[in-house]
């Protein structure tokens, strides 16, 4: 009996150790990722940076060469069409060295010399007058009482008229003389420490609309054409994408796109023009490339993008197809089959290798037109230990 027993001891052991073993060596099921094929809109796109810009910017500069006082608008202030933004004042004289100094003395004294020259020769003509008027007089006296002739009589009064004349010649000359004096005068006035704003010129905004950016807040001795500021409506936006030339043959006018990533929710808009000509343009990677600029109109709400600049960086989608009540399947579950596309789905606690039949994709979703069903969990990411009739379980998120 006690042999019996233990050779029955040794049986189960034997058993329980062949138990541990097959357990051990049991193949269990392959952990994946798995999502549901589901309906809904696909959208393809093509999808690149831009940058939002006033669709009319205006840049107000001084319209001549001044001294501007203090501008006290800021970026954000609101301006209505023709208001003052800057105001411009004549320009102070320029300081004057020694030499100068002297040389505009020398100038000083030259003039007024010739104001006293002048007022000689006025003083002259004016001698020369009367002593025409007292020869006229004699020659009509003697006219009358017949000894002189008519001719005489006329040559007389002839010179009266010219002695008058030349009173007139001299005195604007003096007036010249006077003038000079006065200009070689005013160069020797030292420059004022401040102006008085008669003459002022008054600079307006050309449009109703934000100050965007000031050139030159501080006062300043401004040459013709600097820039002040910048003026622009906020609500009429844009956005500049560029997009390479063979995405750009597909993004026509017309065709709807998406604005996002700039802060805020995602905003419609609408491609308004492709520009005609490309440029070459070095990527990250150092490989050259053919753009084109793409020009974007928002269309959205204003309320959905009041928060957004000129400048902003923003991401565009534009719309190239779209398919309501597709059925989707995320981008990582296909892979190459054959000439196709094939996805591994769920079926039970087993994979099943489906070949699908890709209608297109995006970023994230392929739409599939048959091979699976609505509401089928297909494998994301299969490892390469995935086959057909394998056993697999969903990894618990």
């Amino acid at each position: 009996m006690a042999i019996h027993r233990n050779t029955w001891a040794w049986a189960g052991i034997a058993l329980a150790a062949l138990a541990a073993l097959a357990w051990a060596f049991w193949p269990r099921p392959l952990e994946v990722e798995t999502a549901l094929a589901r309906r809904g809109r696909f959208e393809q796109s093509i999808e690149e940076d831009g940058r939002t810009r006033l669709k009319d910017r205006y840049t107000v500069s001084a319209p001549v060469a001044a001294r501007l006082e203090r501008i006290t608008l800021r970026e954000g202030d609101r301006v209505a069409a023709g208001a003052v933004v800057a105001v411009l004042r004549p320009v102070m004289s320029p300081m004057v060295d020694e030499r100068s100094r002297r040389e505009a003395q020398a100038r000083l004294q030259a003039a007024a010399a010739g104001v006293a020259g002048a007022a000689a020769r006025t003083q002259r003509a004016r001698v020369a007058l009367q002593e025409a008027q007292l020869d006229l007089a004699r020659t009509e006296r003697l006219a009358a009482d017949g000894f002189l002739s008519a001719s005489r009589l006329d040559s007389a009064r002839l010179a009266l008229a010219g002695a008058r004349r030349e009173v007139e010649a001299a005195q604007a000359g003096q007036e010249v003389a006077a003038q000079e004096r006065a200009q070689a005068a005013a160069a020797l006035h030292p420059a004022a420490s401040t102006l008085t704003r008669r003459g002022a010129l008054a600079v307006r905004s050309p449009v109703a609309g934000v100050v965007l950016r000031v050139a030159q807040p501080s006062e300043a001795t401004l040459a013709a054409g600097a820039a002040l500021l910048d003026v622009g409506d906020p609500q009429r936006m844009e956005v500049v994408s560029e997009l390479l030339t063979t995405d750009a043959v597909q993004a026509q006018p017309g065709r709807r796109a998406v604005i996002e990533r700039w802060g805020g929710p995602p905003v419609e808009g609408v491609v308004r023009r492709v520009e005609p000509a490309a440029f070459t343009k070095v990527s990250a990677l150092g490989i050259e490339e053919q753009r084109v600029n793409a020009l974007i109109d928002v269309t959205g709400p204003p309320a959905d993008w009041q928060a957004m600049g000129d400048g902003f960086r923003v991401v565009v989608r534009v719309i190239t197809h779209s398919e309501d009540d597709a059925l989707m399947v995320p981008v990582g579950a296909l892979f190459p089959h054959g000439d196709g596309h094939a996805v591994y789905a769920l079926d039970g606690r087993r994979a099943r290798l489906r070949p699908v039949d890709v209608g297109g994709r995006n970023g994230s979703q392929a739409w599939v037109r048959a091979g699976v069903t609505a509401g089928q969990p297909v494998i994301v990411y299969p490892p390469a230990a995935v086959a057909d009739g394998r056993r697999v379980k969903a990894r618990q998120p």
